[in-house]
């Protein structure tokens, strides 16, 4: 493997997408492959990368919407004629990721709403809503795993997110989550924006507030930003997972940031109490 593909897999690793097998094919053609620690079989991940006349490439998930470029040192000492190619080769990979995206995003969404249809209404006894103490708001059920649907502010399907009954959550593949929610009960004057559906649950029947869940902490931003559109005028709370164990505590920033984007409020939990 060359030196460059080696760089190239540190800065897919580096955007928490680490390729499940480290193979890179240079040849300038859209690819797509499993994340590492993705289920398997998924192919959530692309990438496309030129060897020349620059080292450079682009690479990003379906799963969350995200996009990377990445170029090689060797582009400071380029010259205009190699620079300019490299902006063709990279226009031209931007346009078959666009027109691969299509497709993949409509797979997914035809598939989406072909098993929400196939699904039943979730069992209130599913081992998943024993052991987190919460009801089945709207959920279905297809065999032991729960189905929770992935809307846009539209209400249109995209993608469902699995969660079976040892609490294993998973997502359909190549659906479009950035940007979409499940929402729980009507929304009287305040939203609570959670990351995931037992969270929301909880706190919709604890106190009654309509919630949304975003799926991940990542999404936080997306979905407030959703809902501020749609609903100009509504009190946007951020009910942030508060990860104090992690390095930067993602679940509070991400709140935080979505928070501020929406002129929202954050609350967390308050772990200060507990002792090692």
């Amino acid at each position: 493997m060359m030196t460059f593909e080696l760089k190239f897999i540190d800065a897919l690793r580096a955007a928490g997408l680490e390729p499940a097998k480290a193979d890179i094919d240079a040849d300038g053609a859209l690819h797509r492959f499993r994340v590492a620690g993705d289920k398997s079989g998924s192919v959530n991940g692309w990438y496309v990368l030129h060897a020349a006349p620059v080292p450079a490439g682009a690479f990003g998930s379906w799963r969350t919407g995200e996009s990377h470029t990445w170029r090689d040192d060797a582009i400071k000492t380029a010259s205009p004629a190699a620079r300019a190619e490299l902006r063709r080769q990279m226009q031209a990979a931007k346009a078959a990721r666009t027109e691969e995206e299509k497709r993949v995003r409509a797979a997914a969404q035809t598939k989406a709403t072909k098993l929400w249809l196939m699904a039943k209404p979730a069992a209130g006894d599913h081992p998943y809503l024993e052991r987190k103490r919460v009801k089945a708001w709207g959920l279905r059920q297809l065999n032991d795993m729960l189905l929770i649907p992935a809307r846009d502010a539209a209400g249109q399907l995209h993608t469902l997110q699995f969660i079976g009954a040892d609490g294993n959550k998973r997502f359909l593949t190549g659906g479009r989550i950035q940007g979409c929610y499940y929402a729980i009960g009507r929304v009287r004057g305040a939203v609570m924006i959670c990351e995931g559906y037992a969270t929301a649950a909880s706190i919709f029947e604890a106190a009654g507030h309509a919630a949304a869940v975003a799926f991940n902490a990542g999404n936080l931003g997306p979905v407030a930003r959703a809902i501020r559109a749609k609903f100009p005028k509504l009190h946007i709370v951020i009910c942030a997972d508060n990860d104090v164990a992690t390095p930067g505590n993602p679940g509070l920033t991400r709140a935080t940031e979505a928070a501020r984007a929406v002129r929202g409020f954050v609350v967390a939990p308050d772990f200060s109490w507990v002792t090692a």
